[in-house]
């Protein structure tokens, strides 16, 4: 059974706090897991969330501050000593290239997994596999970051009515499907498109471009709200995003399921980003994230 789902590991901004871990997401689609910006601790909050090294696919880095990325050296270093028996991809800035190999080779280990790097240093798509492409965004940030986005391939839908008026049953609702047409009757005569699903994963930023791009039409956003609305001045100046901003993004973009995380050690209740976030005009559903959350993605529409 396909399994797709958010597992929220961290979700401190800068420092942990005694309730909130530094960053780490894991994005459980299908067989595989995607991994996001694990900060330090992150080894230890996938054995509390019941997540295994070999559970993991890819890692894909937005940026080379601390809170996102110290918890590398020790994911890579438990990948290769539980012999993970598939090779992993690792998707990061292409600027932060000299973090990235500090991280990987911080301390001596034995090598057995293979870890293709694969840094980015441009818009567009990563990866491609059967049920997903993977793409990137630049956003903005002190440093240079990156926002990460999953696209399902648009499938067809079978209308049992259509394909009934039409006498089409048993084998050859396969056929039409695999040619695309039987006899005068052609697969938009009895099928619709059923719209892939749509994933991104936004960290820190101010608005930009990029971070539309990343949200458009998403069923699930992964999004940074480090600040709340009163304090904009402080998130424009290092690089970040308020309650009300990031709901105004998946307001606009047309999302349906609203991740909000990575929040500042100043604020004491989370229950302000959601009232924020709703002030904002965001309807759809809302979560303020904490951690070892599970969060499935949405349906289908």
């Amino acid at each position: 059974m396909s399994v797709r789902e958010l597992v929220v590991l961290g979700t401190a901004s800068q420092v942990p706090t005694r309730h909130r871990n530094h960053n780490g997401y894991l994005l459980r689609w299908d067989g595989e897991g995607i991994l996001f910006d694990p900060g330090e601790g992150t080894q230890r909050q996938m054995l509390r969330a019941g997540v295994a090294a070999h559970d993991l696919h890819r890692i894909c880095v937005t940026h080379f501050h601390g809170d996102h990325s110290l918890g590398l050296a020790g994911v890579i270093q438990r990948i290769n000593l539980d012999r993970v028996p598939h090779g992993i991809s690792a998707h990061y800035p292409r600027s932060g290239q000299k973090f990235f190999d500090r991280l990987r080779y911080a301390t001596a280990y034995r090598e057995t997994v293979a870890l293709t790097e694969a840094p980015v240093d441009a818009d567009g798509v990563l990866a491609a596999t059967k049920t997903y492409e993977l793409e990137a965004r630049k956003l903005s940030h002190p440093v240079e970051s990156y926002g990460y986005r999953l696209v399902e391939p648009d499938g067809r839908r079978m209308l049992g009515d259509r394909l009934a008026a039409h006498g089409i049953k048993g084998p050859d609702v396969g056929r039409i499907q695999r040619e695309g047409a039987l006899g005068d009757v052609l697969l938009d005569d009895v099928s619709e498109v059923r719209r892939g699903q749509r994933f991104a994963f936004v960290m820190d930023t101010r608005l930009c471009d990029g971070v539309y791009a990343l949200a458009e039409g998403c069923d699930l956003l992964v999004i940074e709200s480090t600040f709340l609305d009163e304090d904009v001045r402080l998130a424009v100046d290092h690089g970040h995003l308020t309650a009300g901003q990031a709901a105004t993004v998946a307001r606009d973009a047309g999302v349906r399921h609203l991740v909000l995380t990575h929040f500042s050690q100043r604020y004491s209740d989370p229950e302000e980003f959601e009232r924020q976030a709703r002030a904002a005009g965001f309807e759809g559903e809302l979560t303020v994230a904490h951690d070892l959350l599970r969060v499935p993605v949405p349906k289908r529409r």
